[in-house]
Formats: C-alpha cells, sequence, structure tokens
C-alpha cells in the first residue's frame, strides 16, 4: 500500500470528479490520502469529505498566500478546528517569498501561530517552503527551543543543506513528483540520501504531474509513478519503499492510525 500524505481533492480537476479520482487511485494500491486545506472557508469541505471517505484524512490550515487575507486564523482557531477525529495535521503552512503574495511579516507571523497549534495538539506541521530557507530554517529552530513539535517538509525542492536542517529537527521529508523532472538533479541527490524513517511520498495533485503524465492534471493514483522512480533511484524495490513511506505516515500522523 501507498500513502498519498499530501493532496487537494478539492481543487479544480480532481472536485469534479472525486468517486472517480478516489476509485482509480484505490485501484493502483494507494490506501489513505491526506486532503489539505490552504483556506479558512475551505475546512468544512475538507473535513466533509473525510468524514464521507473511510480512507481520506483532512488538515486545516492556511497557505503562506494566503495570510495577508486570514488576519483572524491564529492559533486558537486552529486548534479548535483541529479538533475532529479526521483531521490529523496543521496546514498547510510556511512561507514563500518566490510569489510574496502575502507580505512578508504577515507569512511569519501565521507560520508561528501555525506552530503553537501544532505544539499545543501534537498534530504535525505541514511546511511549504519556497525561496525562504533561511527564514523557515530560523523559525523552526527558535519555535523548538520553546517545546517540540512533530512536522514535514512537504514537497520538498530545497538544498541538501536545508534537507539536513529539517532532519536533526526531527522532521520528515515529502518528496513529489518533482523528482522525476529531468531538471530536478539536486533533488534526486537530496533524495537518495533521506533517511529511510524520514520520507514520505505525496502528489500535491492537482499540480506536480509526474513523468510520464506531466501535462495532465496531477491524481493521486500518480503517486506510484514518483514511487517507481523514487524507489529505483534509491536501489529498493517499490515495495519496500511502500512499507517504510505507510509506516512513516502513520508513525507522524498517528492520529490516522
Amino acid at each position: 500500500m501507498l500513502v498519498d500524505s499530501h493532496c487537494h481533492l478539492n481543487y479544480k480537476g480532481l472536485r469534479e470528479d472525486v468517486s472517480g479520482v478516489l476509485a482509480r487511485a484505490r485501484a493502483a494500491g494507494i490506501g489513505r490520502f491526506l486532503n489539505i486545506s490552504t483556506k479558512a472557508h475551505e475546512w468544512a469541505e475538507v473535513v466533509g469529505l473525510a468524514e464521507q471517505e473511510a480512507d481520506v484524512f483532512a488538515s486545516v490550515g492556511i497557505h503562506p498566500h494566503e495570510a495577508e487575507t486570514h488576519p483572524d486564523v491564529d492559533t486558537e482557531r486552529l486548534v479548535t478546528a483541529s479538533d475532529h477525529p479526521k483531521v490529523i495535521g496543521i496546514g498547510e503552512t510556511g512561507l514563500d517569498y518566490y510569489y510574496d503574495h502575502s507580505p512578508r511579516e504577515q507569512q511569519i507571523t501565521s507560520f508561528r501561530a501555525h506552530i503553537a497549534a501544532s505544539r499545543e495538539t501534537g498534530l504535525p506541521l505541514i511546511v511549504h517552503t519556497r525561496d525562504a530557507e533561511e527564514d523557515t530554517a530560523n523559525i523552526l529552530r527558535e519555535e523548538m527551543e520553546k517545546g517540540a513539535f512533530p512536522g514535514v517538509i512537504h514537497c520538498f525542492t530545497a538544498s541538501q543543506a536545508f534537507g539536513e536542517i529539517a532532519l536533526e529537527l526531527g522532521f520528515y521529508i515529502s518528496i513529489s513528483g518533482i523528482v522525476t523532472f529531468k531538471n530536478a538533479k539536486d533533488l534526486q541527490e537530496t533524495a537518495k540520501i533521506i533517511p529511510q524513517d524520514r520520507l514520505l511520498i505525496e502528489t500535491d495533485s492537482p499540480f506536480l504531474a509526474p513523468v510520464p503524465m506531466r501535462g495532465k492534471p496531477c491524481e493521486p493514483s500518480y503517486v506510484t509513478h514518483t514511487a517507481n522512480f523514487l524507489a529505483d533511484l534509491r536501489g529498493q524495490t517499490v515495495d519496500e519503499l511502500a512499507q517504510a513511506t505507510t509506516a512513516n505516515f502513520f508513525r507522524l500522523f498517528s492520529k490516522a492510525s
């Protein structure tokens, strides 16, 4: 069994045929799905789908792109929203200095609020970081000194040095279909050396369809293509990779067990 540890089933490209998307993924051997929220108005829909589907779980969070439009989403609101049996993670949250859709100070404030919610609830923090390695690392270190919290760097595309910092802090690293891209040589080298017990796999669907499905809306079933590529890259069988990444998912997102 494989797990898609990060997908957006309520996004355009998937939401029009969620039942079909899930059926195709289950037929491909995907046994669990973590459906990620990025805006507060999505929370009810994401949780609602998790209530309907036994193998689908939910997160509550505000993407850094949306930080400016969600100044009211503080730690207390996140903690309250996460008090549901099918909500197993906080996020996605983090910093995105590539697009800067929200002012950086507001991104940082939101990020710290999510970290505090993760610490208070014990639910893993789901971190997005793009062109913001230094600030992300510094904030994670500062906040970890206030009290430990679990987490994952999702859709990892950062440097190997940042990956080492994340691992030192106890984080997991999740690899998406980007690893299959021809121009992802640095990421491929990092993916080879991620410890077996800290590795997750995801689609980030409907984005980032892996080779050979590029150009199509990504679906959770496509995690099999990423798994095949990653197993070959790491010198493993797909079964070994599947067993490890599935065990890691349930260890990190223990509320899903």
